[in-house]
């Protein structure tokens, strides 16, 4: 049985380093990134790949697909992890804090789908998992740049899933709540019916679903992981 690989970018701590543990234990040979050289480190220690490459680094993503490939031969997953776009309230964010929102959260799920759907369609088939946030469709005045980019990351995903479909390539966005990565704050926690912060290997497990062949005929969506937190039906 040929060994499954993947792609794990910004991730090195949280979320993105959870689901590449996970995924490891899971089996898949891993190649891990992130700015900070976390995820490079992870990578090694997870006996795959590691890349010091920031997400808004085309060229950097790119050279890194193209390292994965020649080294193994085949791209299965995706998981497109990101930072955070800058916060602040509405008004205040200028063009440039917009612009970096492009950067952070879009411009390299554009940049991985690029450069892995030929690898992908080569091979027959393959999946992304973007991590996105629970204030996608329910926008959050606390988030507002994450809120508006990663909206239209659930338009991007549709448009792809629907292109490349019939080549076995799937595309869902995974929209977390308040995980505890992040600093507890009481309110939060109490406004989530689960009254608790998500664990991020319940994050982990859900990504490794997505891009598994139990999800095969799940693509094109956007799935909360939020514990009730949203409201909308």
């Amino acid at each position: 049985m040929t060994q499954k690989t993947a792609i794990v970018t910004a991730a090195g701590s949280g979320m993105g380093a959870a689901i590449a543990r996970h995924l490891a234990e899971l089996g898949y040979r891993v190649a891990v990134s992130s700015a900070s050289g976390k995820g490079e480190a992870l990578g090694r220690a997870l006996g795959g790949l590691g890349f010091t490459v920031s997400n808004d680094d085309p060229a950097g993503l790119e050279a890194m697909v193209a390292a994965v490939h020649r080294e193994w031969g085949r791209i299965d997953a995706v998981i497109n992890s990101s930072g955070h776009p800058p916060k602040g309230a509405l008004l205040d964010l200028g063009p440039a804090e917009w612009h970096k929102g492009v950067d952070v959260v879009l411009t390299p799920v554009i940049t991985l789908a690029r450069a892995c759907t030929p690898i992908m369609t080569a091979q027959g088939g393959g999946a992304f998992v973007n991590i996105s946030t629970y204030a996608a469709f329910e926008p959050d005045p606390a988030f507002p740049i994450s809120c508006v980019m990663r909206a239209g990351l659930a338009a991007y995903a549709k448009l792809y899933a629907d292109q490349h479909a019939a080549a076995n390539i799937r595309m869902n966005n995974l929209l977390p709540g308040f995980i505890d990565s992040l600093p507890e704050k009481a309110e939060r926690r109490e406004a989530i019916p689960m009254k608790r912060y998500g664990r991020v290997d319940e994050i982990a497990r859900t990504a490794a679903f997505l891009v598994s062949d139990g999800a095969g005929y799940i693509t094109g969506q956007n799935l909360r992981v939020d514990g009730g937190l949203t409201r909308s039906v």
